[in-house]
């Protein structure tokens, strides 16, 4: 067992390379496999339960975060890394081998179970083995690994599907974590805990945290598209999420080790920081699902290309999150450019309320590429903040808290801008009723009627394939007729192009709130000099550090000792 000053800095690089590689996987994972999931579906025969694919994963990952904080605070942060790798890999290679939906989403769960472990002790791991004034490069590169995940893992993911089988896009994770596996084993030393004394797991406080949380995200999932948000199924289990996390706020009073202290919250850098993350979840994830809709949708981008029109933005997050986190290397300097990131993003989701059918994929690229700086800059800087104003016997649990509200953020955003996108659609979608071609379809085809044409249905009319076979329809009527029913038609599209135009700026409209009170929040966000070493602050030159129930207060005091 080490201490920090006996591990090496070429050690901590190739440490940290194996840490990089888990990240990878992880943040690969959530990409790849979106662009296999036709292929998948359709093999096998489980096109209802799509979303479950998805949602087991983020609910599994979501709710072990903090969990896995408070625990590798306790026991140190190699166990649960390296178990975090080993989980994912018998999700992956269980859900390569999976023969149902049933166990596709069951090893995905899995699979979620890991990466909770895997992200939680990755940020935590910078803090073990970087003092907060050199952490910023690395949780800057952090930020890059989630960006370049998205760029390449829909290309990756369908090359794979196109010439091998879908399969291969869990079984791919195997090399990558095997070598993870082996990098952090050998070469990355059990640290020493630096908590004290007797040790107890808070088992009942983890329980209620789970079963506060899962209802609460499940309820933010299914409301609205599963359920009626006012119906007993959506009302019945947040109920239930409110009595499990009062009874689990009430429980983390009275713990010896709890999961998630209260007190942190008395600290301002920490209420701050977890304000400002949820906030930008909201905004930021919320509204980005709603791009590649747009581009497909009224742009007439085809739905495989849809899938990486967020290229342009992830490039500008990479490019972003590594200069930002040198400069908060360099500089020691985090709250001006949380301002400036968080302005930045802002004035992107502003420019997004301008969206409409006259568009063009240049003006989208350049609202993407300034999107993605703002998302870049602010992404390394709340981890740093949060890290160098708790003792280091409290890492862990600061960090995963911190990427608890980004998660539930992200969570409740797309909750909320979903909301707006199908009642701003069902309050426009009415007007179509009145369009020529809508009379000819009701007149042609038994089975259509107004009352149909929801907001699926006008999703579907707009998708280039399904155009192309009513285009195709329409040329094979009589001469008589052929013109002015195409004619109709083309009309009909365009005037949904502007209902889904109108529909999506209304989107970006709440985005835009949502990122104006992030940035009133960040202005609020105090200061505290980075650390260059793992030392408590007060035995810095310079720095005057008072400890009060996990509260750090930084006062210049130039004639301290070392």
């Amino acid at each position: 067992m080490k201490t920090l000053s006996e591990i090496s800095h070429k050690q901590k690089i190739t440490i940290m390379l194996g840490v990089i590689l888990a990240m990878l996987l992880a943040a690969l994972d959530q990409t790849i496999v979106g662009t296999a999931m036709p292929n998948i579906v359709r093999e096998l025969n489980g096109l209802e339960h799509l979303s479950w694919v998805f949602t087991a994963y983020m609910l599994a990952s979501t709710v072990t975060v903090p969990i896995y904080g408070k625990l590798s605070d306790i026991y140190g942060r190699k166990l649960f890394f390296l178990s975090g790798i080993v989980v994912f890999l018998i999700g992956s290679v269980l859900s390569g081998a999976a023969q149902s939906m049933t166990q596709l989403i069951l090893f995905r769960a899995l699979q979620g179970i890991g990466a909770g472990a895997m992200m939680t002790n990755a940020f935590t791991i910078i803090g073990d083995l970087f003092p907060p004034a050199e952490r910023g490069k690395w949780q800057g590169a952090m930020g890059g690994v989630f960006g370049l995940a998205s760029v390449i893992g829909p290309l990756l993911g369908g090359w794979i599907t196109d010439n091998a089988s879908w399969r291969w896009t869990f079984y791919i994770n195997i090399p990558i974590g095997i070598v993870a596996l082996a990098v952090v084993w050998f070469l990355m030393p059990k640290i020493k805990s630096h908590i004290v004394g007797k040790r107890s797991v808070d088992v009942l406080g983890a329980v209620m945290l789970v079963l506060g949380l899962v209802p609460f995200l499940l309820g933010l999932v299914w409301g609205g598209s599963e359920y009626a948000w006012t119906s007993p199924q959506i009302i019945g289990i947040f109920l239930v999420s409110l009595v499990s996390l009062t009874a689990f706020a009430f429980i983390e009073k009275t713990a010896k080790e709890p999961i998630i202290p209260l007190d942190l919250f008395k600290n301002r850098i920490f209420t701050v920081s977890a304000i400002s993350v949820f906030l930008t979840a909201m905004g930021m994830f919320g509204a980005i699902l709603y791009i590649p809709l747009f581009a497909q949708g009224v742009m007439g981008v085809s739905a495989t290309n849809s899938g990486f029109i967020l290229t342009p933005l992830m490039l500008g997050l990479v490019l972003a999150s590594g200069i930002s986190g040198q400069i908060i290397s360099r500089t020691g300097k985090y709250k001006i450019l949380a301002v400036i990131g968080t302005s930045i993003i802002t004035l992107a989701m502003f420019l997004m309320t301008s969206v409409s059918v006259a568009t063009t994929q240049m003006d989208l690229y350049l609202r993407m590429i300034l999107l993605g700086v703002g998302l870049g800059v602010t992404m390394p800087i709340y981890n740093i903040a949060v890290q160098n104003a708790f003792e280091q016997a409290k890492l862990g649990v600061v960090t995963a808290s911190t990427q608890l509200f980004r998660s539930i953020g992200g969570t409740v955003g797309t909750a909320i801008m979903g909301g707006v996108m199908s009642s701003a659609l069902v309050a426009k979608v009415g007007s179509l009723s009145n369009e020529p071609f809508v009379a000819q379809m009701a007149a042609t085809d038994p089975s259509f009627s107004v009352d149909k044409l929801d907001a699926n249905a006008l999703q579907g009319f707009l998708s280039t394939e399904v155009q192309s076979k009513i285009l195709a329809g329409l040329h094979q009527l009589p001469q008589a007729v052929q013109g002015q029913s195409i004619a109709n038609f083309q009309q009909f599209i365009s005037k949904a192009k502007e209902i889904l135009a109108v529909s999506i700026s209304e989107v970006f409209i709440i985005g835009v709130v949502l990122m104006g009170l992030a940035l009133v929040t960040s202005l609020f966000l105090k200061e505290i000099p980075l650390r260059k070493s793992h030392k408590p602050v007060v035995e810095e030159a310079g720095i005057e550090l008072a400890v009060e129930e996990g509260n750090f207060e930084a006062k210049s005091e130039p004639n301290l000792k070392k």
